[in-house]
């Protein structure tokens, strides 16, 4: 494990004028923070950042991502906060820390939900700032060399899984080949375990065997080069054994059939000593034919640059050479890492390369953790060709790769309005796979829209994502469509006319966001019309009684609590109704006077005694009295009118009771069932456009 003072050293090796103070602190901090928490392998925790911190140096990144590395897991292994983090280093480095942090383990989510959501949080991250990816990457690697450490088998083999499906291909997609290799190898062993003990077992025979045949043919190499006049460096290797096993499993093939298993490296002071060393390399040596690529002319979408070919040594050998520049070879071991460290011109890459704006709108479109990891790895973990619109514009796709692909590569809308493609000049059908090199020309209508046929021949996850987003858009339209018919039938049934503020109100009530989503809940099922009744208009629900049934023009009341015979009136102040809970009051020469038990003239105090009182089952209607604002145009009065009408409610008595253009107040004395009747009534008049308020006197 790094020291304190040598992980400061190794900072200001490159960075003379890092803040020395502050990596101390940083250092400090997350010492004391981690505690005597402890990892599977029995070594302090805190050992882990200090690691991570010091793969940030080999990589020669900034001082923030440095200290960014040494607390990236503080927030979410013990009690300090991304607000502490801000307030003693900075809000830059908060920032990071926060984008590499992972989510919270959350209850009730499943293993991929959260691997989703733990991604989706990590790739908006790295969007905005591609240090978090590079600390994330550092992260995973430092804990893939200690994963053995691990008891559990499945924890490790989970781990390794997402190793190899998410960060070993991000680390290929910014050019980290020696991470993406030695994660691929750490995860093939916990995968694979006899598949790899399998592969190592026969190169290390064929080592044995062979002895100095690497050194030998590199030597070759070298002598054919300076015989040409070029400087150049070799080296060989044995191929990755994760590549190896790959091969063996796409070509269906035994490992003894697999001819090309060492690798050379051509390193040249320029680019045209590169294709100068190819050429002598190829009247040396017989080139496999369909073997060479060209990737200095057109470099990989992560930036990768070298020429690739195949020789055939000694009559029977096959071996691969790459030929590159010296900085080629750095940028290519070290992808965008190389670029923070390199700077040209004191800018450094945003992080908006195009793979990486493809995955932002594959989380937008993405609708659950499956699909998102789904279309993430297609994103990010394909063999690539080479496509051009009719103006020479270059765009990388994975083979397999269709005209609809294409089209989405290019701009979203695009693939929405594609209904046909050439290719080369001729008409071809949507489902053609590209070929590298093929002109693409893509033509679209205005009126098309994205078909859930093409799911069957897409590769990209890009296109996925917006084909599955788009028929998901049409379905809930027609969903929603069809709930609005059902909403004006139930509108049909309320006692009242429903405006544009009840409807508002309504979907507060419901907890939802907008009309459309009322609309989609309607025909989905997911409401049920008492449900909309009552959120429109509350009470208007409940059952109203035959109008044929209605008492006309009378009212049987009898209360209990009362003497037989004794009188008492219903009083004028609350014009008490069946369903409200009411006392009397014993009045001199007056019999008794019943009250609703929240009428403000109790609340006043009044002497007289105070009997508890009930309505008895025969009660049949009584006098409520209401007040109600209208706004003052035409018609609005016979609107209210229309609704006593709907609502089978005699009308005894109205009053404007005051004239405040542009309303007016009215006070009306209804003949009404119950409390529920009444309250029925009210919400259907503060339902209507033509009432301002409406509330019970």
């Amino acid at each position: 494990m790094l020291r304190q003072y040598e992980l400061v050293e190794r900072v200001k090796a490159y960075e003379p004028d890092a803040d020395e103070a502050v990596l101390n602190r940083a250092y400090v901090y997350t010492v004391q923070k981690h505690g005597t928490q402890k990892r599977a392998s029995g070594d302090p925790y805190f050992s882990h950042p200090v690691e991570v911190a010091g793969l940030m140096t080999e990589l020669k990144l900034d001082s923030d991502t440095v200290v960014t590395a040494l607390l990236h897991d503080t927030v979410e292994d013990t009690l300090a906060t991304t607000e502490e983090i801000e307030r003693l280093f900075g809000g830059d480095v908060a920032r990071l820390v926060d984008g590499v942090t992972k989510l919270s383990k959350i209850e009730q989510m499943t293993e991929n939900e959260r691997a989703a959501e733990n991604l989706r949080k990590f790739l908006l991250a790295m969007s905005e700032d591609l240090r978090v990816l590079l600390v994330k990457l550092a992260d995973r690697l430092h804990n893939m060399r200690t994963l053995h450490f691990i008891k559990r088998e499945d924890k490790r083999k989970r781990i390794a899984r997402e190793t190899m499906d998410i960060y070993a291909p991000l680390a290929e997609r910014v050019g980290m080949y020696e991470y993406m290799r030695e994660m691929q190898l750490l995860a093939f062993e916990q995968l694979e375990p006899e598949a790899y003990a399998t592969i190592t077992g026969r190169l290390a025979a064929i080592r044995e065997e062979s002895g100095a045949q690497v050194g030998q043919i590199a030597l070759e190499v070298k002598q054919a080069l300076a015989e040409a006049g070029l400087t150049v460096e070799v080296s060989g290797r044995e191929k990755h054994p994760y590549s190896i096993w790959r091969k063996m499993a796409e070509r269906h093939v035994s490992f003894e059939q697999i001819t090309d298993i060492m690798a050379f490296r051509v390193l040249t002071d320029s680019a045209d000593d590169c294709y100068t060393a190819l050429g002598v390399l190829h009247r040396h040596w017989q080139m496999i034919p369909g073997r060479f690529k060209d990737y200095i002319s057109t470099p990989k979408m992560n930036g990768y640059q070298s020429l690739h070919t195949s020789l055939i040594y000694g009559g029977s050998m096959r071996v691969e050479v790459q030929i590159k520049t010296h900085e080629m070879h750095r940028t290519n071991e070290f992808g965008l890492a190389a670029h923070w460290a390199y700077k040209q011109g004191g800018r450094r890459p945003d992080g908006q390369v195009g793979w990486l704006r493809d995955l932002v709108e594959i989380l937008d479109a993405s609708s659950d953790a499956e699909e998102l990891l789904e279309n993430t790895k297609m994103a990010i973990y394909q063999d690539r060709i080479f496509a051009f619109t009719p103006k020479g514009a270059l765009f990388q796709l994975p083979k397999g790769a269709t005209p609809i692909d294409f089209a989405f590569a290019v701009h979203t809308d695009l693939g929405a309005q594609a209904v046909g493609a050439k290719i080369n000049g001729r008409h071809v059908p949507l489902r053609t796979q590209l070929g590298n090199g093929d002109v693409v020309e893509i033509i679209k209508s205005n009126s098309a829209e994205p078909q859930l046929s093409w799911l069957g021949f897409v590769v990209t996850g890009k296109a996925r994502a917006a084909i599955r987003r788009a028929v998901r858009m049409k379905e809930r339209a027609e969903v929603a469509a069809i709930g609005a018919k059902l909403y004006e039938e139930i509108v049909e049934r309320l006692p009242g006319k429903v405006g544009k503020k009840a409807l508002k109100d309504a979907i507060k009530r419901l907890k939802l966001s907008s009309e459309e989503e009322l609309m989609h809940a309607i025909g989905s099922a997911k409401l049920d019309d008492r449900d909309v009744m009552e959120a429109l208009m509350p009470g208007s629900a409940a059952d109203l009684p035959d109008p044929d049934q209605w008492p006309k023009q009378k009212r049987a009341i009898a209360i209990r609590g009362l003497t037989p015979g004794m009188a008492f009136k219903l009083a004028d102040c609350c014009h008490p109704v069946p369903g409200d809970r009411i006392v009397g009051l014993r009045l001199p020469d007056k019999g008794v006077e019943v009250h609703s038990i929240d009428c403000l003239t109790l609340a006043n105090g009044i002497d007289a005694d105070w009997i508890d009182l009930a309505w008895d089952k025969r009660t049949d209607g009584a006098i409520g009295r209401i007040r109600a604002v209208l706004f003052n145009r035409p018609g609005t009065l016979a609107e209210m009118a229309g609704i006593f009408a709907k609502n089978h409610a005699n009308v005894v008595n109205l009053e404007m009771t005051q004239r405040d253009d542009p309303f007016h107040t009215y006070e009306c004395d209804l003949e009404v069932r119950d409390l529920a009747h009444l309250t029925r009534i009210i919400s259907a008049l503060r339902a209507s456009d033509a009432v301002s308020q409406a509330e019970r006197i």
